[in-house]
């Protein structure tokens, strides 16, 4: 099993397959690098080189109690990037992981980077306020919380189950396995990273990191998005970032990278190869 040491000593989990340009994928809450597995077959096989990490306090990496907000996960990122050496990187990003990768480049800069591209991501900002009338109110994440406190083992069944793969949608036919696959790695992350990540992904304004991508970005996001609205983030980030290519799946839910992988896929491999 392979870890880097980040800047506070934390020790981060992270996936190296395959030889190749360098694509390094970025997790979503409350899941693990395992979540990208059908990406990095995908990818790996079509000769790319991919790279993917458990985030702080997530999967198989350490669990410390502090740093679990968005800087402190870019400079994560920026260290697996050194570690590694990696350059002209692709760097993808779903849901949390967009913002991780939003974070980065305007902590970090682009000069290791190719290209971006952002999946269900919760850029520019999820939270309602005034000048974001098209977020979600503090309630839904407060209700979050409270039902991470009181059961979390049942939260992340019933996000699985229902809205984030949109298995509560009329028709749909609901997989037990991802249910059961999006349990288990929701487990695995320490509770106090999971719950303060709720704030990170939340309440982080990533505004002025958008504006200053100077690079091909491509938008990937589902028109029936019940975690993250499409027209809050995917759109509005679009809009911010200068020449982005935004693709709306018609009828998707958040978790693209299960229910519509082999578009996804595909998508992903074109865009490395740009």
């Amino acid at each position: 099993m392979s870890y880097f040491k980040t800047n506070d000593g934390t020790q981060i989990y992270y996936k190296d397959w395959g030889s190749g340009p360098a694509v390094v994928l970025c997790h979503g809450w409350p899941l693990s690098s395992d979540s990208w597995g059908s990406q990095m077959m995908h990818l790996a096989s079509q000769g790319l080189r991919c790279v993917a990490h458990d985030r702080r306090g997530h999967g198989r990496s350490d669990q410390p109690w502090d740093g679990n907000e968005m800087d402190t996960y870019a400079d994560d990122l920026a260290r697996l990037i050194e570690t590694l050496d990696l350059r002209e990187v692709t760097l993808v990003g779903f849901s949390t992981g967009g913002g991780e990768v939003a974070r980065y480049i305007g902590r970090h800069g682009a000069d290791r980077v190719a290209r971006v591209a952002l999946v269900s991501s919760v850029p520019p900002l999820m939270l309602k306020t005034e000048s974001n009338p098209e977020g979600s109110p503090i309630d839904v994440f407060n209700e979050l919380r409270a039902n991470s406190l009181a059961d979390r083992s049942q939260l992340y069944l019933d996000l699985a189950s229902g809205p984030f793969y949109g298995f509560n949608r009329s028709g749909a036919e609901a997989s037990q396995g991802v249910i059961d696959a999006f349990w288990r790695e929701g487990m695995m992350a320490g509770h106090k990273n999971a719950y303060d990540c709720i704030k990170a992904f939340s309440e982080t304004d990533f505004t002025e990191d958008l504006k200053g991508f100077d690079l091909p970005t491509l938008v990937i996001h589902g028109d029936d998005d019940q975690i993250v609205p499409i027209e809050a983030a995917g759109k509005a980030s679009a809009e911010l970032v200068e020449g982005a290519r935004l693709v709306v799946y018609e009828g998707a839910p958040h978790g693209v990278t299960v229910t519509h992988r082999e578009r996804l896929n595909e998508d992903l491999l074109e865009f490395a190869r740009s």
